[in-house]
């Protein structure tokens, strides 16, 4: 089975019109990474911020769990919106229900998000001058609210091309992965991370 088909107002509009669409949405996405890219370098850290009433290197156990967990929220809905577009071998599209599942999901992950996110960003900041882990994960977390705000805009508009939605949606799945993989893969493998 196909993916769902544009709407008509997505497939009949101008190029010009669509360029100008896609490029303020990037805009978007990329002020908002900025925004918080500034943020998080110009505000002085402070350790003993706490998560949960935890702080410094005790939130690493409760951080790394919270991410795994994202990071399983993230993993059902690719498979939830390959269900959607009908793109899982063998099986055939999902039913409507299906879609609020995944904004529930999804809704619940980025949730999940905040405490983890509010944690990094008052405790350490952005780094990128530590070494190349904590540069990654520091820009691909100023990256995926941009993300985030780049995917809740596609799921509203009508007058974008129909493959915005799983670029967005893929791009959400795959910064969760790289932030999972910098920071609880790091701590599970006793602070070190695992080659590809």
């Amino acid at each position: 089975m196909s993916a769902p088909e544009e709407t008509s107002a997505g497939r009949g509009s101008a190029p010009l019109g669509v360029a100008v669409r896609l490029g303020l949405l990037a805009g978007l996405a990329l002020a908002i990474a900025a925004g918080l890219y500034v943020f998080g370098t110009q505000h002085a850290p402070d350790y003993s911020t706490s998560l949960f009433g935890r702080s410094a290197a005790d939130t690493l156990p409760l951080k790394s769990w919270l991410a795994t967990g994202l990071m399983a929220l993230a993993v059902a809905q690719l498979g939830l919106a390959l269900w959607m577009y009908g793109r899982l071998p063998g099986i055939g599209a999902a039913s409507a229900p299906i879609g609020n599942v995944h904004r529930a999901i999804g809704a619940a992950a980025l949730v999940l998000t905040l405490p983890i996110a509010y944690h990094c960003a008052f405790a350490y900041g952005v780094k990128t001058n530590v070494d190349s882990r904590v540069a990654v994960h520091s820009l691909a977390g100023c990256f995926f609210y941009g993300a985030v705000a780049a995917k809740l805009t596609i799921v509203r508009s009508r007058r974008l091309p129909g493959w915005t939605l799983p670029l967005a949606g893929g791009t959400l799945v795959v910064l969760v992965a790289v932030l999972w993989y910098t920071s609880a893969l790091w701590y599970f493998n006793n602070f070190g991370i695992p080659a590809l």
